[in-house]
């Protein structure tokens, strides 16, 4: 039997690996009708091409897969004409194909809107790898660019823009972004994360066309009266079905274009199918992927004489746009008569969350969730298969409360029957079936399921059903860090110590395999650092670190960076606050006073830093390790020395205790706090490691954390003298770097342990301070070497003229980055905005 496939994008190709994967394909003769000059390549992640990633890298074929027989593709072979009668298509170059089926996978294409200009040089389509090489071509030349289109590929657009380096500026005719998706709050949420990345955005604009511009290239004027100059546009305003040969052969259509079929997805004509962007059932056309892959499925299983239909799809979604979570499941707008919302709003933080439930309020409709969507799964299991919520379904949204958990729909609770990878039809009975068969990773588990391969959104809660079941069979779950390393942080880390590794090349060689990850790297990096304390900037170490790491600084919004340097215990003379106050000047920085009692500068280019560092060491400054995974701050009161009620001289301890564990590194950052009397001045209960002195000593509290989620410290051991609580201290530490995993604080790390005992502080008792494994002198001899070697790193940075070098803007020139530009405000400085930065371009005189 002849078929021809006309299109060979990502549905297209989901259709030809269905069909292969049956042995029942060899029945077939298969010629497919590939438009661009390239097969098959991942749409999804186009963006990524701007960040460096290839055509060839973004390929989606297998090697090898077009080799079989009867399998042809052609490239550069555009469909023109369908005969129905005859059975033939018809190509650009003239070549008749005779076929018994035709399938039609001929997706979509960008929407233009009609604005006078439109055709002009430097006006672009978001849409194949050679719109995006045009776009990298006249980027090249362009300082600002504009993308027409705020939905979800018009800010996929935005960032490909900003990695170009470009001004960029996002202009939507609707009153908010991805009006479809999200509601007016989550809009607004969205927005000043976009905003706060850099990039402008003008809502309610109507273009009404595009002139030559005076500053820039192009002039957009709006019908609101008025304009925007920019070097580039890039029209992403939406997609139309691909349904011109349809229409042109006769085919049944839907009302708003693309290509009628019934639920076997067969076209008007019994020989026909259509799938993907270019199909419309019951007059619904699908812009993702998912749906697509369902509907190549069901025409592959149709082929192959196999039973499937298609029934529709959930366009629920979860993408992650210039670095932002955002989500939308179901009924997000709450449209359904007699429907609740529950919202949570911080804009502090820039997260907003909404559930729509029903009038009964025992199932989830809907949800919408900005700036953290960690409870996409859930929620969508929820309102797929109609969980029952629990009685209060807003804490399903809310931030845990002190000391308690947030009601969970756990995995056990989804039949077997719920879908979890919709891209590739995977349901949790498929998962337990894969690990009752032996699949026990998360690779096993996706190479005999296919789960996560495609946009990878359901990862999480495929390895959280994975464990689940391990764990009913008794089955050891798995903790690797990586497809390179099969161990866990506290096993690389007891690697790397009993066999004296001192680089990522030795530990990869001995251990690991492949080339390394963004996630083992940083891991490794960190590991060597609080084994050895070598200088983290050393050649075998700098490519390791992560941005901070790498300029021992925070990196800002706008490219420039802050400069903190250590002031022990909060303690600082007046001739070092007129040097601190003397740097800041001199280079225009921006000064503050932290909520760890010490100042910070920002707005330091990075070309700055080593200069500012030089001035700062002279002065009798340090580094305060304020970018990296370590001790940032001792938080003190003046204790007994100065105040009426101290009890305790705090600040003397609290200066001691920063000197001696300020070289540190951990696997996050550390915080101390230390209260000369019970009035608690220093907050002592909210940090990692708190003191508060009493008549009969020091009472030492750990693991409390005042950040995202806050966790009071618990009381670990009282009535110590400055002697117990320094060895007490020391072990804990240690403990708590040696086991816990990557990135993880110690508020999260002392909950794991009540996730793994049955009582995790009764553990960390035992452990710290009555030695129950027999650690005790190990670890604080370990806590001695990182004492003993501690060096300063702004100092071995300045003073080593290979790391100063890498202190530049540009890797191939000594100019300053222009972007990094400043605007007055209460008699300092703050960076400037996008729109700030075009008209008053102002710098700083240093």
């Amino acid at each position: 039997m002849k078929l021809i496939v006309i299109g060979h994008g990502m549905v297209g190709h989901k259709f030809l690996e269905t069909l292969y994967a049956d042995a029942g394909a060899s029945a077939f003769e298969v010629t497919v009708l590939c438009e661009e000059p390239r097969p098959a390549y991942d749409r999804v992640h186009l963006s990524e091409f701007f960040a460096g990633r290839s055509a060839d890298q973004l390929s989606l074929v297998a090697p090898g897969f077009f080799e079989r027989p009867g399998l042809t593709l052609k490239l550069d072979a555009k469909a023109v004409a369908v005969d129905r009668a005859a059975r033939t298509v018809t190509l650009a170059d003239g070549e008749v194909l005779g076929y018994d089926k035709l399938v039609f996978a001929t997706g979509s294409s960008p929407f233009v809107p009609p604005v006078p200009g439109r055709e002009r040089a430097g006006c672009f389509v978001y849409r194949t790898i050679e719109d995006l090489e045009a776009m990298l071509a006249h980027g090249a030349t362009a300082r600002s660019g504009v993308v027409i289109g705020g939905g979800l590929l018009g800010l996929e657009c935005a960032k490909a823009l900003r990695d170009m380096q470009l001004e960029t500026h996002v202009v939507e005719f609707a009153p908010r972004l991805m009006a479809v998706q999200v509601d007016e709050l989550g809009g607004r949420m969205l927005r000043s994360h976009i905003e706060a990345l850099g990039v402008t955005v003008h809502t309610q604009k109507n273009t009404l066309r595009i002139v030559d511009g005076e500053s820039a290239l192009h002039r957009m004027e709006f019908a609101d009266g008025s304009v925007l100059e920019t070097d580039m546009i890039v029209f992403s305003a939406g997609i139309r079905p691909r349904d011109e040969l349809a229409r042109a052969c006769g085919l049944e259509l839907g009302p708003r274009g693309g290509i009628a079929i019934d639920d076997a997805c067969v076209a008007s004509d019994p020989d026909v199918y259509a799938i993907g962007e270019c199909a419309a059932w019951q007059g619904q056309t699908f812009g993702l992927v998912a749906p697509g892959y369902d509907m190549a499925r069901t025409v592959a299983r149709a082929l192959l004489g196999q039973a499937g239909t298609f029934g529709g799809a959930d366009m629920s979604t979860k993408l992650k746009l210039m670095g932002v979570d955002v989500a939308s499941i179901g009924d997000a707008h709450a449209a359904t008569p007699g429907s609740r919302s529950f919202q949570f709003s911080d804009e502090r933080k820039r997260v907003y969350k909404k559930i729509v439930v029903s009038d009964c309020g025992k199932r989830l409709l809907g949800a919408v969730l900005v700036g953290d969507a960690a409870e996409y799964g859930s929620l969508l299991q929820a309102m797929l298969n109609g969980l029952r919520l629990p009685a209060a379904p807003e804490f399903l949204i809310l931030p845990a409360g002190e000391g308690g958990a947030r009601p969970a729909i756990g995995v056990d609770a989804l039949p077997a029957t719920a879908q979890v990878c919709s891209c590739n039809a995977v349901s949790k009975g498929t998962i337990l079936d894969a690990v009752a068969g032996g699949a026990c990773d998360i690779a096993a588990v996706k190479a005999c399921t296919n789960a996560g391969t495609a946009c990878g959104g359901c990862v999480p809660l495929v390895n959280q059903i994975m464990k689940a079941e391990m764990l009913q069979r008794g089955l050891a779950v798995s903790n690797h860090l990586c497809e390179h390393f099969p161990y866990s942080r506290q096993e690389l880390h007891h690697l790397v110590r009993v066999g004296g590794l001192r680089s990522f090349g030795e530990l990869l060689h001995k251990h690991g395999k492949g080339l390394g990850c963004d996630i083992c790297k940083p891991v490794a990096a960190n590991i060597l650092a609080s084994a050895w304390n070598d200088f983290v900037l050393k050649p075998e170490h700098a490519s390791l670190q992560d941005s901070n790491d790498y300029f021992l600084g925070n990196i800002q919004k706008d490219g420039s960076y802050s400069v903190v340097p250590r002031m022990p215990g909060g303690e600082v003379t007046p001739d070092g606050l007129i040097a601190v106050g003397q740097v800041a000047k001199k280079y225009g920085l921006y000064t503050k006073i932290t909520g760890g009692a010490r100042v910070d500068m920002f707005g330091a280019r990075v070309d700055q830093l080593p200069a500012i560092w030089e001035e700062l060491i002279a002065a009798g400054f340090e580094s305060g390790h304020a970018y990296g995974k370590s001790l940032r701050t001792v938080k003190s009161c003046v204790g007994s020395t100065w105040c009426r009620y101290g009890v305790g001289d705090s600040m003397a301890f609290g200066v001691a205790l920063e000197n001696r564990y300020k070289g540190l590194r951990a696997p996050h950052k550390i915080k101390f706090g230390v209260s000369g009397c019970t009035r608690e001045c220093a907050e002592a209960q909210g940090k990692d490691v708190g003191l508060i002195a009493t008549d009969k000593g020091w009472n030492l509290y750990v693991c409390g954390n005042g950040g995202m989620k806050p966790r009071h410290a618990e009381l670990l051991a009282s009535n110590l003298d400055e002697a117990a609580v320094v060895r007490l201290v020391d072990r804990f530490l240690m403990f708590y770097v040696r086991t816990a995993d990557r990135l993880q604080r110690t508020s999260t790390w002392r909950a794991n342990l009540d996730t793994e005992l049955e009582n995790g502080l009764d553990y960390l008792k035992q452990v710290v301070v009555e030695d129950s494994l027999g650690l005790a002198a190990e670890l604080e001899a370990d806590m001695q070497r990182v004492v003993d070697s501690y060096a300063d790193e702004w100092k071995n940075a300045v003073e080593d003229p290979a790391v100063r070098a890498r202190f530049r803007s540009f890797v191939n020139s000594d100019q300053h980055d222009d972007n990094v530009v400043f605007m007055p405000e209460r008699g300092q400085v703050r960076p400037a905005t996008p729109e700030e930065r075009r008209f008053i371009p102002i710098t700083r005189t240093a």
